[in-house]
């Protein structure tokens, strides 16, 4: 139960006064558990003198640890935001300030304001979180994710318990969802977890299992000089904050999905999978994906008493809802693009991406993308012609071929976005669907040659080097359009050649 705040208002009232700002009247924002006090370019957090069943900041001590943790586990990769911690003391004539000799009366955590609406919930809301933004966050999160302290928890016996800990949870909230959908979800989720449950201790024997955000969503991911960086790190409890980094970003995909952000989830993970490299993540994601949007349930459901019932009531059925979706992906299968340069082969891709296979979409692999890696260089880089001979080109589609595979037996769906121009590689991904027992369909996007010039004149910031000439090189050279795939008009906008694949598929 919290502590009366009687035993902070000293603290409160001294942190309230503008002239604990030079002058300027804060504004509060309040949580369970902290206040942020915003003035001018300045944040000041307080942590509460509250207890409850799974923290407890009932002493100054404890709250100066508790604002330590989340320092040190913020500042790495929010440096511009996080500051230092500094102590409440008592000053001469029994005031309070900063970092005095005096008594220690209770402590803040400094930080630097970032600019309102500059969270990506607020962004999301706005329409803004686009395709280029959700890409550059699948990446801030791969890095974040690449510098998480590795831990020696088994994957399974953390996600086991929080397994164990939602059906307790739902057994006493038959009010809300019944008796007969909770026996089943909890039927549903349990099955997931005994199947994956090898697969979690193997991940975490290969270091997947780390020192994560533990709270990664919308609200807790701002835009800051145009980069989306990573705020408000879970800091009060170690063993929820210790996970799967699959499973962290598996928060960050549910809370895109619930909030209808399929398109943007759908590059999140495809940027996210280009920088870890870690395929092995998809397998268990639908199981992650569920648990964390049970959890969701979970919350709204004992939050109800507080307040706010219906919106609560009506949101817990719907994250239940969408749990139980997950444990039911789409089966996977294979889809491969092919056409001349300036076919609209990768926006096509884009676009159709979030309508296939497991939440929240197939996986596009790009040939573009692909040469790229394999010479180090970013996307937007150009190589030099000699990257392009016929020998680099078999590289790049045997490692197209070898991610789609990795992919695939995970039990995701992905989409090869190449030109296919030669027989054998048109067979080859069709080979590769075989091997792994998936479905495959290949398409021809094709347009007049005027419309592909105009559209490689257009191009701006896209990871193809093909210009004109290397089109021109590729009409004179392929004499006849393939006979193994579906034709596919590939004039007019984008939906309208998606609406067109979708027929042909």
């Amino acid at each position: 139960m919290p502590e009366p705040e009687d035993s902070q208002a000293e603290v409160l009232a001294f942190l309230r006064d503008p002239a604990t700002h030079g002058g300027t009247a804060p504004k509060e924002i309040a949580t369970h558990s902290a206040i942020v006090f915003l003035a001018g370019d300045q944040a000041m957090k307080l942590k509460r003198a509250v207890r409850y069943e799974y923290l407890d900041f009932s002493t100054p001590g404890k709250r100066r640890a508790a604002l330590d943790r989340e320092l040190s586990l913020n500042r790495p990769a929010a440096p511009m935001i996080y500051r230092r911690v500094a102590t409440i003391t008592r000053q001469t004539r029994g005031r309070l300030g900063f970092d005095g000799p005096g008594e220690v009366v209770d402590h803040v955590l400094l930080m630097r304001r970032f600019p309102e609406g500059a969270e990506l919930s607020a962004i999301a809301d706005a329409g803004g979180l686009d395709r280029a933004l959700a890409t550059a966050l699948g990446a801030a999160v791969a890095r974040y994710h690449a510098n998480a302290e590795r831990k020696p928890e088994d994957g399974a016996v953390l996600i086991g318990e929080i397994v164990e800990e939602l059906s307790r949870a739902f057994a006493g909230m038959t009010q809300v969802f019944g008796a007969d959908e909770i026996r089943r979800f909890d039927a549903a989720l349990r099955t997931a977890f005994e199947v994956h449950a090898p697969r979690l201790s193997a991940r975490s024997r290969a270091g997947a299992v780390r020192r994560c955000h533990g709270d990664l969503h919308l609200r807790n991911l701002v835009l800051i000089d145009g980069r989306p960086v990573p705020f408000d790190a879970l800091e009060f409890d170690e063993r929820l904050g210790t996970c799967d980094i699959a499973y962290d970003l598996a928060f960050l995909l549910m809370d895109m999905l619930h909030r209808g952000l399929r398109e943007a989830a759908t590059a999140t993970l495809t940027a996210w999978l280009e920088a870890s490299a870690d395929s092995g993540a998809l397998a268990p994601l639908p199981l992650f994906l569920s648990v964390r949007a049970a959890i969701r349930a979970m919350v709204d459901v004992q939050a109800m008493n507080a307040g706010d019932a219906d919106r609560l009531k009506s949101d817990a059925r719907a994250y239940l809802d969408e749990a139980a979706a997950f444990l039911t992906p789409a089966p996977p299968r294979l889809i491969a693009i092919g056409g001349m340069s300036g076919s609209g082969k990768s926006t096509v891709a884009r676009c159709l991406a979030p309508e296939i296979g497991a939440a929240p979409g197939a996986i596009q692999i790009r040939s573009d993308v692909e040469r790229k890696a394999i010479y180090g260089v970013a996307a937007l880089t150009p190589l030099p012609r000699s990257a392009y001979r016929a020998e680099v080109s078999a590289r790049v589609y045997a490692r197209l071929f070898e991610r789609a595979e990795a992919i695939l037996v995970a039990g995701h769906s992905v989409i090869l976005d190449a030109t296919f121009l030669a027989t054998e590689e048109r067979h080859a991904a069709r080979a590769a669907a075989a091997r792994c027992g998936v479905p495959f369909r290949g398409l021809w996007l094709h347009a007049d040659p005027g419309t592909l010039e105009s559209r490689i004149g257009a191009r701006r910031d896209d990871a193809s080097d093909a210009d004109v000439t290397v089109l021109r090189r590729q009409l004179a050279e392929t004499t006849s359009r393939p006979p193994d795939w579906p034709l596919v008009d590939a004039t007019g906008d984008p939906e309208m050649v998606v609406a067109r694949i979708r027929e042909a598929l």
